[in-house]
């Protein structure tokens, strides 16, 4: 959008990025996180303290403090990320962000576009990879230093036939405009991360970076370009992370979620990336790797122990970015280059099975922590990851926990006289000045980081969500939406968790992305047991505590309703209804990049007879060592891209 500010990577010109202060910036993000936590601990104990406290409130005082603290690290993320963006200033290097593009430094980068695949639609795949192939193309000289590979590990015979069509017909539409090679495993070994270590291995000294993209990944080609000079700028770098913005959602349940990304998931990343500094994190697609540091450092070796937490890391991406930091190379995240794309499932079961494949992952990490040589940050990284199902779990025994605590509380009387020698009766206390606020608090630090996102839209450019008034409708529908289905996740959560800590494993499948219909049967089928729990739970409190019933109604009416919130959802012309009014419009739509337009001109084909890829390039073989935990080969340290470039130029 014209006059939007862009970081100072994002110009044609771009600098050495540098990352002044970064202890100042964590010392006092770690210093306002456990200040705020122990400030609500200490109220906490001191409501439940009052009239005496039991064990039962020792380990609802227990939870609280750890879900509290989880509510607020993700509080001060937002509070960061608004005042840098109110204040137009980069999170990274805290300069003021330009707001024109410069003179364009010469790019030298030699840059591959490589996208995994595994059982994926060939015209999803082709149409996303031609889009971004054809908007880069339109940004001249710089896109003949680009090429792209497919990497498949497709097995069923239909879905690869139709493949390699797909990409014979792709190959012969950009002949002669940018390469866009083929290759197919004949197992899926290591799955995506064994992917692109084979692929690494092939062909990894043909370039000097690679931009991963996921199957349903779409960016623009002044966004690839960007990443690669910025990469070239800082010979030290070896990750930039985008921030990809989910699109083309068309359930209702697609386009709360494509809303609020769209609406927070900017301000967020900036709040992220101002902490995080040089050790931010890798989120497996939409970014830009250095791939001779990738090569050196990011051979994984499996988990002992069997699955699931144990053999292959699942959630290799982390892992990833924390081996190039603990290798001495800076990881950043990016929150202001614009035009990078997903997409999501469309609808509340997929999207659940999503989080139960990477609950699996990111439980993992934990066994990971106690490993030396981690960065800080990435320590960080490891335990955030997992909290972010255990919270559902911890939050769900609280909840329960409170229940029975209320639930004792109204069939035991008060003793005045403890012992037999008391002269004065202990007299019940009530300290509704200390509970009110405090569930004030812990409300607002809930709602705030929306309410910000809601401020920054409003001021900066109201028109890209459909105007103010249609912003503000379509921002508290968000809200109520993420507040009903949040019990839902809650039991979903803390199922996964459960199961993987009592060893169930789940396989690592393709993710499921098409905005299918969903069937009122399989929505009742998923949902029956929260709805059960729901209505239990309810009936229980209203009869014993009918007080807490009425504070509980948002759990217990969010599982209550699960299968017809998950149904309707889920459902096309729900969401196509709130499109044709203007609500939960996203910037995607009102003022789409250019790849989004090209990719609504692309119709891709599959069926041409006989049609077979050209064979990929020579293998050039290289080693991608195994990694151990704890020890760094120093004497492995990739050589700056200088020196490959001097190597080139003398060949």
């Amino acid at each position: 959008m014209s006059g939007t500010p862009t970081s100072p990577n994002d110009t044609g010109n771009a600098a050495p990025t540098t990352v002044p202060w970064q202890a100042v910036r964590r010392l006092l993000f770690i210093l306002l996180t456990v200040t705020s936590t122990v400030l609500a601990g200490w109220t906490m104990f001191h409501v439940l303290h009052t009239n005496g406290i039991t064990p039962l409130q020792w380990a609802i005082l227990a939870l609280f403090v750890i879900t509290f603290g989880w509510i607020v690290t993700a509080f001060w993320h937002a509070v960061a990320g608004f005042l840098l963006q109110l204040c137009r200033r980069d999170p990274l290097s805290l300069r003021r962000l330009a707001t024109q593009e410069t003179g364009k430094t010469p790019l030298t980068l030699q840059t591959v576009l490589v996208m995994p695949i595994h059982e994926e639609s060939p015209q999803r795949v082709v149409a996303g990879l031609e889009a971004t192939c054809r908007d880069l193309l339109a940004q001249g000289d710089d896109a003949s230093l680009f090429e792209a590979f497919v990497l498949s590990d497709s097995q069923d015979p239909v879905t690869v036939q139709n493949e390699q069509r797909a990409i014979a017909g792709l190959q012969q539409r950009l002949a002669g405009a940018l390469s866009v090679h083929y290759r197919r495993r004949d197992d899926n070994q290591g799955r995506k991360a064994g992917n692109l270590a084979d692929f690494c291995r092939r062909w990894g000294h043909r370039y000097d970076a690679m931009i991963v993209l996921d199957a349903d990944s779409l960016m623009g080609g002044a966004t690839l370009v960007s990443l690669a000079r910025s990469l070239q700028a800082n010979p030290d770098v070896g990750l930039i992370q985008t921030v990809p913005i989910p699109v083309r959602q068309r359930t209702a349940f697609g386009r709360v979620n494509q809303f609020a990304a769209a609406l927070y998931s900017p301000m967020l990343a900036t709040g992220q990336s101002f902490w995080q500094g040089d050790a931010a994190n890798y989120w497996g697609h939409n970014a830009i790797l250095r791939v001779q540091a990738f090569m050196a450092h990011c051979g994984l070796p499996r988990l002992s122990g069997r699955p699931p937490l144990g053999g292959d890391i699942l959630s290799h991406d982390f892992v990833e970015a924390a081996l190039l930091r603990r290798a001495g190379w800076r990881v950043l995240l990016d929150p202001y280059l614009t035009a990078s794309f997903e997409e999501v499932p469309a609808n509340l079961v997929d999207y659940a099975k999503r989080d139960r494949r990477w609950s699996q992952g990111n439980l993992q990490h934990l066994r990971l922590l106690p490993q030396r040589g981690w960065h800080l940050m990435s320590r960080l990284h490891f335990l955030f990851g997992a909290l972010a199902y255990i919270s559902s779990l911890l939050w769900m025994l609280m909840l329960i926990m409170s229940s029975g605590e209320a639930l004792l509380q109204t069939v035991d009387e008060h003793r005045f006289f403890r012992t037999g020698y008391q002269l004065f009766p202990d007299w019940p206390e009530s300290t509704p000045w200390i509970v009110v606020p405090l569930l004030g608090i812990t409300l607002a630090l809930l709602l705030l980081p929306k309410l910000l996102g809601i401020v920054l839209a409003m001021s900066r450019r109201p028109d890209a969500f459909g105007g103010r008034s249609r912003l503000l409708f379509s921002a508290l529908l968000e809200m109520g939406f993420a507040v009903m289905i949040a019990p839902i996740m809650m039991v979903w959560h803390s199922r996964f968790v459960i199961s993987v800590l009592a060893g169930f494993h789940v396989d690592w499948s393709s993710q499921i992305r098409d905005s299918s219909h969903m069937a009122w049967r399989e929505a009742w089928r998923h949902t029956w047991p929260a709805t059960l729990l729901g209505a239990i739970w309810a009936l229980a409190t209203h009869w014993w505590t009918p007080a807490f019933f009425w504070w509980l109604t948002p759990v217990w009416g969010g599982l209550v309703m699960a299968a017809p919130l998950t149904y309707l959802s889920g459902q096309d012309r729900w969401g196509l209804a709130l499109a044709g009014r203007g609500w939960l419009s996203v910037p995607g739509e009102t003022e789409p990049a250019s790849v989004l337009q090209r990719l609504t001109d692309i119709s891709v084909s599959c069926v041409t007879p006989h049609a077979t890829p050209a064979p990929p390039p020579i293998e050039s073989h290289g080693h991608m060592p195994v990694q151990a935990w704890g020890r760094i080969d120093k004497n492995a340290r990739t050589p700056r891209f200088e020196n490959t470039l001097k190597r080139r130029g003398s060949s």
